[in-house]
């Protein structure tokens, strides 16, 4: 029997305004006026995360249609990668173009979920810029990338408030995608693809050829 063909659901594709409108084109810092670029985005089912060139975060919730701003103390600086999760807590990790790399925790409005902002701090490992994040899916574990080509694994407690970091591989070439589970981390550089087994600390390479 000829199986049924799915309908087909039109969707129309138009600039997001509600959301470009409470981001700002221009910031006046002194008497300087700088202008506003973006420069990294992430999305899922609850929000839209969108990194600058002046180091904020915004972050808009699409059930309460509300924009929120995140930035890291100290000097302004590129966002240049940014990744969400929504496990039992939602999370967003955010990468800079110095290499700093933090994870903050978002408040939520059920139940036994966090009810206050916290944010964790990948310290002092990439000194580079930061090309890709990688969650696992309980949020327990974040691995960031750099255009030099390290890779560092981050192990998160949220209970404790707590974020251990180590460098976990090199390579001689750019990160520019990172992706893991069921303990296999996958990467990409401008070199190769392989894949990283995070338990036996192992690597096996895909294919056999560098990337021209």
């Amino acid at each position: 029997m000829a199986s049924v063909a799915s309908p087909i659901i039109f969707k129309e594709f138009c600039p997001l305004y509600y959301l470009l409108n409470a981001i700002p084109t221009k910031i006046q810092r002194g008497f300087r006026s700088i202008v506003v670029y973006l420069t990294a985005l992430d999305t899922n089912g609850d929000y839209i995360a969108v990194g600058s060139s002046i180091g904020m975060l915004y972050l808009y919730c699409r059930h309460l249609n509300q924009m929120k701003k995140y930035n890291f103390e100290g000097r302004c600086e590129s966002i240049t990668f940014v990744k969400l999760l929504s496990c039992f807590d939602d999370l967003v990790a955010v990468g800079t173009a110095s290499g700093r790399v933090a994870v903050f925790q978002l408040v939520s409005s059920l139940p036994g979920r966090n009810k206050q902002l916290r944010r964790f701090d990948v310290a002092g490992i990439h000194k580079s810029s930061i090309t890709a994040l990688a969650w696992s899916p309980n949020g327990m574990k974040l691995f960031s990338g750099d255009d030099k080509g390290k890779i560092v694994y981050s192990a998160l407690d949220l209970d404790q408030g707590i974020c251990n970091s180590s460098l976990v591989l090199e390579e001689p070439s750019s990160i520019v995608q990172l992706d893991y589970n069921q303990k296999v981390l996958l990467v990409s550089t401008l070199q190769r693809t392989l894949l990283f087994y995070t338990e036996e600390k192992s690597v096996n390479q895909v294919g056999t050829q560098p990337r021209k």
